[in-house]
């Protein structure tokens, strides 16, 4: 798997490559932080999610998607997932 660089979302990782790959804000204008998956139109498209869930998905997504071993997905997750923007800003 190739390093990341940036940007990524900072809910899920997801790279953001193309345009269309980030979220918008509440007047349809994109948003520098999150991906469409995470963030449409001013909201989280999972507002509930917790970090753990994100983590689990983000496992499956590494590994359906980028055809990352199971034990790697995991440990990347485990380690980054807690360490962005969104999950960041939850912690008390």
């Amino acid at each position: 798997m190739k390093e990341q660089k940036g940007p990524f979302c900072q809910s899920c990782s997801m790279p953001l490559e193309k345009p269309e790959d980030f979220g918008t804000d509440e007047r349809g204008f994109r948003i520098n932080d999150y991906c469409y998956h995470c963030y449409q139109n001013g909201n989280f498209a999972s507002p509930d999610m917790t970090l753990q869930q994100m983590i689990d998905l983000s496992i499956d997504c590494m590994i359906k998607i980028a055809n990352v071993p199971e034990e790697q997905a995991s440990n990347i997750a485990t380690n980054f997932i807690p360490t962005l923007k969104r999950w960041k800003m939850q912690k008390t």
